[in-house]
């Protein structure tokens, strides 16, 4: 029986998750991707929270730009309040996205901005 690409996505991310794990000092860039736009988070899973995040919604980012360079400041955006938290290293969780496109545009701007991982 073959399954949906949503629901194929989610088995991926869920493999994916049983072997990360976020912490404060090192935090997992969770990433979710939409037909428009793009976002993510840094997390720590040991505690629970939401550390920070970014997306291309916000005001920051220009909309008559393409999808591909819109994530790619959304990954130097991820990147600056990493720094401004004392933030250098995190673990990349792709949620079951191919690592193409938008997402690895995204973790290519995180490290032109100085995050390591």
């Amino acid at each position: 029986m073959s399954f949906s690409k949503a629901k194929r996505r989610q088995r991926i991310h869920w493999r994916i998750r049983a072997k990360i794990k976020g912490t404060a000092s090192r935090p997992r860039l969770s990433v979710y991707r939409s037909n428009r736009d793009i976002y993510c988070q840094a997390i720590d899973d040991v505690n629970g929270h939401t550390l920070f995040s970014a997306s291309s919604r916000e005001a920051g980012v220009p909309r008559d730009i393409k999808p591909v360079d819109r994530a790619k400041q959304v990954g130097q955006l991820i990147a600056e309040r990493a720094k401004t938290h004392n933030i250098e290293t995190v673990v990349f969780d792709r949620s079951g996205y191919l690592y193409h496109g938008r997402v690895r545009a995204l973790a290519e701007g995180a490290r032109e901005g100085g995050l390591k991982f």
